[in-house]
This record gives C-alpha cells, sequence and structure tokens, in this order.
C-alpha cells in the first residue's frame, strides 16, 4: 500500500490558493477613482498594497529598506587596512624582540631598517618585500597579510574558491583560469560565437563557479555583480584609504600575475555590464571593521538591495511588475517575498489578459471594458438614490424654448414644461368670462404650444476641471456623474450622441478613458466660454437630436479666449469675460438648447451669474451638494432629452 505523509506547507505560492478575483481588483480600482482618486495611484496602489491577503510592493520595499539599514550599519570598511595595519605591527614587534637578542652589526642594521618604515602600511609592505626576517613568527605575520588580503579578494571574486593559493601551483591555476576568462570575455564582447568556447572553460574551471551559469552571459552577471560591488568598496574609501587598499592588493596579487589578469577582468566586466553601480559610493558605519571579502560582501547586499528598491519602485516610465528580477528578490529577501511578488505579477498579466487594464507609454491604464464596469457602479450608485429618495429637492426655474414648433396647442397638463401659448390661453378667458374686464385667468384657460418630439438627444456635459473642485472635495462626484451618464448613454440611449467636456484654463473634449485619468491641474481659470463654444459645435454636428447641455461647476468664469485662441485669466472677472460667456450662452439659446446649471459650493459670485445665465437662456439652476450632483445630472438628462417641446 502506498504511505502518505503530510506537513505545514514551507515557503512558496501556496498551490491551493484561489486564483485572484481580478474583478474585485478593478473595483478597487474604480472606488478610488470614483472618490476622487488619481486613476495612475488607484492602479500602483493594487499593486503597492497588494490584493485582500497578500503582501505588495510597499511591505516588500519595506523589508528591504530595513535590510538596507541593517547592512549599512554591519562595520567599517577600511578593515582590510587596519587588520594588515594590526599584523604589521604584530610581526614587527616579533622580529625587534628577536633582534634585540642578537649582536653584531647585521642586527642593529635591520634595527634601523626597522625603525625607518614609512607611516603607510602599504609602503612599509612594500619595502619589506626583499627583507629577510630574522624571526620565523614575524615572517608568517608578514606572509598572511599578503596571503590572508589575495585570498579575500579572490574568494570575493570567484565564490567557488575553497583553497588556499599560497602553493604556487594553486596560483598558477587560478592565473591560468583568469587567462582563459579574460580571453572568452574578449571574444563574446567582439560578438564571436562563444558557446563551444563556455562549455570547453567550465569544463576546465567550473569548480571556479558553484552558480553553474548555463551561458557566458550568466556567468558575467555572476561576475560583473560581485567586481561592480569591489568597485564600490574602493570609492567608498577616502582617498588615502584606497591607496593603501590598492597597493596592499597589489602586493598580494603580484605572483603569478594575478594582478594584471584581475585588472584585466574588471575592464572586461565593466564593458559589458556598464549599466551596473560601478561608482556608487555608501557610509556603512559600525563598531568593528570588515575584511576585504565582508566589506565587498556588505555593499554588493547593498547595491542589490538598491537595484531591488528601484524595481519595487516602479517610478521609470513604462514600469512593470516584469521588469522585477524575482531571483533578486528571492536571493535578497527570501521565498515568500518572491512568491508575492510572483502573485502580484499574475495579477498584472491577468488583469492584461482578460482585457481590463492595457499599458501605454505612461504605464497601465483601464481598458474600455473596465470603464464599462466603473460607469456601471456608478450608475447603480445613482438609480439606487434616484429610488430612495424624493423628488423635487432641487430649485428649478422656468424651461426655455426646445424643438420645432408645429403650430399647434394643447391644454395645459400639471408637470407640462413647453411654452405657454398666450394667444390661445388670454382667448380661452375671454370666451368664457365674455366682454368682462378685468379678464381672469383660470388653470383650465392655459395652452401649451406643442412641438415636435425628437427621438434622440445631443448631450454635452460641461464639467469644471478647476483645481478649487479637487480642494473642496467635489473631483470623485464630478467624475462619478460624468461616467454614470456616459454609460447610461452607451447602454440605454445609444441613439444619443453625449460629450463630454471639461474646463479650466481651457476647455477640452474628454473621452471617458480620459475623464477618467484626468488629474487636477494647478494653473488657474475657469473658461466655460470655451466650454460653450465646444458645447455649440457638437449640438450643430447632431442637428435633427434634441439638444441639451448640462454644465457643472464651482465657481463663476475668470477666463475666456481671445481671437487668436489665447486664454485670457484674470480674478475678479473681467467684463470681457463675462461678456464672451453670456454670448455663447445666447448663441445656444438661439438655437433651442436645454442649458441647465449644477453648481456647486454657496459662493454668492457665482450664484448671481448663474441666475442671470438661466432667466436669459430660460434654463434651470440645480444647486445640489457635491454627493447628489450624479442623481440630479442623470435625472435632468432623462427628463430634457424627452424634449421641451415635446407634446407630452
Amino acid at each position: 500500500m502506498n504511505r502518505y505523509r503530510y506537513g505545514a506547507w514551507r515557503g512558496g505560492p501556496d498551490p491551493l490558493a484561489p486564483p485572484y478575483d481580478v474583478r474585485a481588483a478593478v473595483d478597487r480600482v474604480g472606488s478610488e477613482v470614483l472618490g476622487g482618486g488619481s486613476l495612475r495611484d488607484a492602479l500602483r496602489n493594487l499593486l503597492r498594497r497588494g490584493p485582500d491577503g497578500g503582501r505588495g510592493l510597499d511591505e516588500l520595499a519595506a523589508r528591504a529598506r530595513r535590510l538596507r539599514r541593517e547592512a549599512m550599519r554591519r562595520g567599517n570598511l577600511d578593515g582590510a587596512v587596519t587588520r594588515s595595519q594590526a599584523l604589521l605591527d604584530q610581526a614587527l614587534a616579533a622580529e625587534r624582540d628577536e633582534l634585540s637578542g642578537r649582536p653584531g652589526d647585521d642586527a642593529r642594521f635591520a634595527e634601523a631598517r626597522l625603525d625607518n618604515l614609512p607611516r603607510s602600511t602599504a609602503r612599509a609592505v612594500e619595502e619589506l618585500s626583499d627583507y629577510e626576517w630574522a624571526s620565523d613568527e614575524a615572517r608568517a605575520l608578514y606572509q598572511q597579510i599578503l596571503d590572508g588580503l589575495r585570498d579575500e579578494v579572490l574568494e570575493q571574486r570567484f565564490a567557488g574558491l575553497r583553497e588556499g593559493l599560497s602553493d604556487p601551483a594553486a596560483q598558477q591555476r587560478m592565473a591560468e583560469m583568469l587567462r582563459d576568462l579574460n580571453d572568452l570575455l574578449d571574444r563574446h564582447a567582439r560578438g564571436e560565437d562563444t558557446t563551444d568556447t563556455f562549455a570547453e572553460f567550465m569544463r576546465r574551471h567550473g569548480d571556479f563557479f558553484p552558480e553553474k551559469p548555463a551561458t557566458v552571459d550568466e556567468l558575467i552577471d555572476a561576475l560583473a555583480r560581485r567586481a561592480a560591488a569591489a568597485e564600490r568598496l574602493m570609492r567608498s574609501l577616502s582617498p588615502q584609504q584606497q591607496e593603501e587598499l590598492s597597493r596592499l592588493m597589489a602586493q598580494a596579487l603580484g605572483n603569478a600575475g594575478l594582478a594584471g589578469e584581475m585588472a584585466r577582468l574588471t575592464a572586461n566586466l565593466r564593458t559589458l555590464r556598464p549599466d551596473l553601480a560601478w561608482d556608487r559610493r555608501a557610509q556603512v558605519r559600525g563598531r568593528e571593521g570588515l575584511g576585504y571579502g565582508e566589506a565587498a560582501g556588505a555593499l554588493a547586499e547593498i547595491g542589490d538591495l538598491d537595484d531591488l528598491l528601484d524595481q519595487l519602485g516602479q517610478e521609470h516610465p513604462g514600469a512593470t511588475l516584469d521588469d522585477v528580477d524575482v531571483e533578486s528578490v528571492e536571493r535578497v529577501l527570501g521565498r515568500d517575498a518572491a512568491a508575492d511578488v510572483r502573485r502580484l505579477q499574475e495579477l498584472e498579466r491577468e488583469l492584461r489578459r482578460q482585457g481590463w487594464v492595457t499599458r501605454g507609454a505612461d504605464g497601465l491604464t483601464l481598458s474600455p471594458k473596465a470603464l464599462r464596469r466603473l460607469g456601471a457602479t456608478a450608475l447603480r450608485t445613482v438609480f439606487a438614490d434616484l429610488s430612495g429618495r424624493r423628488r423635487g429637492e432641487h430649485d428649478l426655474r422656468d424651461a426655455g424654448a426646445a424643438g420645432e414648433i408645429t403650430g399647434a396647442s394643447r391644454a395645459w397638463a400639471y408637470g407640462d414644461e413647453q411654452p405657454i401659448d398666450v394667444v390661445r390661453t388670454v382667448g380661452n378667458a375671454v370666451r368664457r368670462r365674455g366682454e368682462m374686464v378685468p379678464v381672469e385667468l383660470t388653470v383650465d384657460d392655459f395652452e401649451v404650444v406643442e412641438t415636435e418630439r425628437r427621438a434622440s438627444a445631443a448631450v454635452a456635459l460641461c464639467v469644471d476641471l478647476s483645481f478649487s473642485m479637487a480642494a473642496d472635495g467635489r473631483w470623485g462626484p464630478m467624475k462619478q456623474t460624468a461616467l454614470a451618464l456616459s454609460h447610461l448613454v452607451a447602454t440605454k440611449f445609444p441613439q444619443d450622441a453625449l460629450q463630454i467636456i471639461g474646463f479650466g484654463r481651457y476647455a477640452m473634449p474628454l473621452s471617458p478613458t480620459e475623464l477618467a485619468a484626468v488629474e487636477p491641474d494647478y494653473v488657474q481659470g475657469t473658461n466655460l466660454h470655451h466650454a460653450l463654444k465646444l458645447a455649440g459645435r457638437h449640438l450643430r454636428k447632431h442637428s435633427g437630436s434634441e439638444p441639451v447641455v448640462l454644465v457643472v461647476t464651482d465657481g463663476e468664469p475668470t477666463a475666456h479666449l481671445e481671437a487668436d485662441g489665447e486664454a485670457v485669466f484674470f480674478w475678479p472677472p473681467l467684463r470681457e469675460t463675462v461678456e464672451a460667456t453670456i454670448t455663447e450662452v445666447d448663441h445656444l439659446t438661439r438655437y433651442g438648447a436645454t442649458l441647465n446649471l449644477f453648481m456647486l459650493g454657496e459662493d454668492e459670485a457665482l450664484r448671481r451669474f448663474v441666475d442671470a445665465v438661466a432667466k436669459r437662456s430660460g434654463g434651470r439652476v440645480f444647486t445640489p451638494d457635491a454627493e447628489d450632483l450624479s442623481r440630479y445630472v442623470v435625472a435632468d438628462y432623462i427628463r430634457a432629452r424627452r424634449g421641451r417641446r415635446g407634446s407630452g
């Protein structure tokens, strides 16, 4: 019989975890947008915070920053120099003890030579290269300076180095590997096919590379990362420390031509991977001095963390989670973090695969499919409000004229918005009262003008994009209103032509995608004049449809267009600005358009202006709170599209 053992899941993605609900993710983004947030920030926040139950980029970046702070406090980078200094002091002390017990001029001459050594550790080590040591202990300590530094340097560059190189044969094998490696990199840099050469190189020297690279590029990546860390170590030292360490390394690597081959290798790697942070500096501080390998290792870790933080930041244009190196995440932050990144990458790819987001030059944005879902959400909210609240909560003015007059009239009924037929109304009263003067009108006397009802409407929704809309919490309701109306037209009244026009210093037509992504602009100006000009152009393109203009604003007009197309801004509003705006109101009124205004806020100057516009155009003024804006606009659109000159 088969036998099975079960245990707790340890690390990595959970194979039994349910797939992400991408619709829920889209709804989260939409909720932020409809709340007044930036579309770009909402999409970024989805990945930064992570979906429900998972870790996002922000948490991973916080872990990386914490590890970086720890690495920065690991120790002093000049430990290789200070350790060499300590070993040299010990060697000189042991040598002086030995010489003090020996008679003769040779001993005294040796003491004098030791007394006159340079203060620089590196220069002292150089001068002692041909010194005949009297003390075996001193000779061993001196050799330890060279052998220890050489082994640290080479082990830092080649992680597979596990044996010391004090044996000349081992040094010769190391030098041979370096020559073959540099020849391989030279051929690769020239663009030659190095497949067979690489295979032969790994057969002969593969024990130096425990990473087991499968290609030349993988080999270069591993070596360049460590070489860049070594270069950063040098750059992070003071000029004096740099000179000391460089001289000590030259002494340590001088045998068997190692120094020349190492310099050649660094130059090759720098040419092949110029994008690495070769010259970056780091101020690592700590109580203990770090050896060369430890210091370079700390800087390599810091460099990896810096690169990882840049990838997780997703700040560069066109950034995508596919840019994040999952192997680097696993190496630096562990398997669980790598699993989190893979889940986020899967979510981003799934959002694109299912058509919820698209990628442009500026990064991710919602697709038309997602915007339809967003508009439907906004519209459901609107209709829920419409069904749950009382009607008639807004201020009204008499309706103006719209539509084509048929020449007929009919008895007035409650709720009619058509113009009163004055002649027939008075005639009805005269016929009823005879020759009695004065004539008194009753409800039964009134008749309204009949107009030809239109089957479609041309609607221009002009929304204020000035910064005050965002500052006063009206940005989200404005977007919700426009997206809800756009979805309503697209799904319930496809014969209607809706154009959304945003206006600040200038006005511009906006698609639903552009509207969802638009962000507040700090440029001052409320150019209703320009918005109404664009609205008029839209209505005239659809001359057979019921013309409707809806204006949402929280401020009086403070800008207008000059003849050359340039906007003029001034506050308080110039007379020229008001006159230019009123001229466009008159054009729309003569065309027969319904012009209704939705006034947000309590600005008295704005109230006076919209009241004057309503009286001049025969339109309505609505004064909703920001949270009620959507239901007011949608309800008024449904009412206005029936045609104010319609017959019922």
